[in-house]
């Protein structure tokens, strides 16, 4: 059976609706019973990180060596936990996915691995953001949220309350990424002032090219001013390492954060 111009290898329902997965020219992809793409992974190399807007939530090596404790809320395909641990196989990973059925999916279409390194815990992402911001029983250096439905942004995961508790979970050097969508102003608009306000504008969105995806970059109080000129460097020798486009990240950043540039970055 053929599905969005692919062939449908998989398909199941659980309580919050569809789960497919279809493959085309060497791509498996996972769908919510909708055309957009949550996860694709390339067969024929399936430890790369084949999508563009994952590829640029990686940005934030850009300004962190290493991370040590990563909060990830999203589990989707898997490919983004997957990558961390096969690049930095001694950060701890805690991954907060609300449906059970797209952890097996993970597994066994997306090779997500056991690992001690990585659980993974059944639940609501913001949910589970607001209590432990309550308790601080964890912080971490990194917090990952790419939470998305068949219709887009998760409605849980939006908003000034969220942000705060976010910021409340991150080390005083921590960063916070989310994947935002870019493509309807008003929401945009509103996403943008949030986090801008909540992290005193220590923010920068990195739009992804060719899609609707904006990646946003959140820095917790205790974070130095980046040279430019240093982040150009390391941003050649990290696209050397890893084959992912951050000297276009460099200068998509440059190019679309105006004003609050600064507030993160010498130029």
């Amino acid at each position: 059976m053929y599905k969005y111009d692919g062939l449908l290898v998989f398909q199941q329902h659980d309580e919050q609706g569809p789960i497919e997965i279809v493959e085309t020219d060497g791509i498996r992809a996972l769908h919510f019973g909708t055309e957009p793409r949550q996860s694709s992974m390339s067969l024929n190399a399936p430890n790369e990180l084949h999508s563009k807007y994952v590829r640029a939530m990686m940005a934030w090596l850009l300004f962190k060596q290493q991370p040590e404790q990563v909060l990830m809320i999203g589990v989707g395909g898997g490919l983004l936990s997957k990558y961390l641990l096969h690049e930095f196989p001694d950060c701890q990973i805690k991954a907060i996915e609300f449906r059970a059925a797209i952890v097996k999916v993970a597994r066994r279409f997306f090779d997500l691995p056991l690992s001690p390194q990585l659980k993974i815990k059944i639940g609501d992402g913001a949910a589970y953001i607001k209590q432990q911001s309550q308790t601080h029983a964890e912080i971490h250096d990194l917090i990952m949220i790419d939470a998305f439905d068949a219709e887009g942004m998760a409605d849980t995961m939006q908003g000034i309350n969220l942000f705060a508790a976010c910021k409340e979970l991150l080390t005083n050097e921590g960063i916070l990424v989310i994947n935002l969508w870019g493509s309807t102003d008003d929401l945009f608009k509103q996403l943008t002032w949030d986090l801008g306000t909540t992290f005193d504008w220590k923010v920068l969105f990195l739009p992804v090219r060719g899609r609707g995806n904006v990646i946003a970059l959140a820095f917790a109080e205790g974070v130095d001013l980046f040279a430019m000129k240093a982040l150009r460097t390391r941003a050649k020798q990290l696209e050397e390492q890893y084959q992912i486009e951050f000297t276009d990240f460099i200068k998509d950043i440059k190019r679309n954060n105006g004003s609050v540039l600064n507030r993160v970055i010498k130029t």
